[in-house]
């Protein structure tokens, strides 16, 4: 990943949906329900109880490199 802080810059589904609207909130929740392991294994979300928090950059970072190319798995 590129230009990504060790300080994570967390934002909630609807306050990143907020900030950047080319994502929508049932989009972000599809993406966190398929690829949840590998996006906590990029450090993208967190969970605190039950609320999701998004790592904006590397979030973007994940999905920039392609991570969210295919969301369900199909081809």
């Amino acid at each position: 990943m590129q230009n990504v802080t060790d300080i994570p810059e967390y934002l909630t589904v609807k306050q990143f949906v907020e900030k950047h609207p080319a994502f929508s909130i049932g989009g972000i929740r599809s993406a966190i329900f398929w690829k949840r392991a590998e996006l906590e294994q990029a450090g993208a979300i967190a969970q605190m109880g039950r609320r999701i928090l998004i790592d904006e950059p590397r979030f973007l970072a994940f999905v920039q490199s392609g991570g969210l190319k295919s969301v369900r798995g199909a081809a």
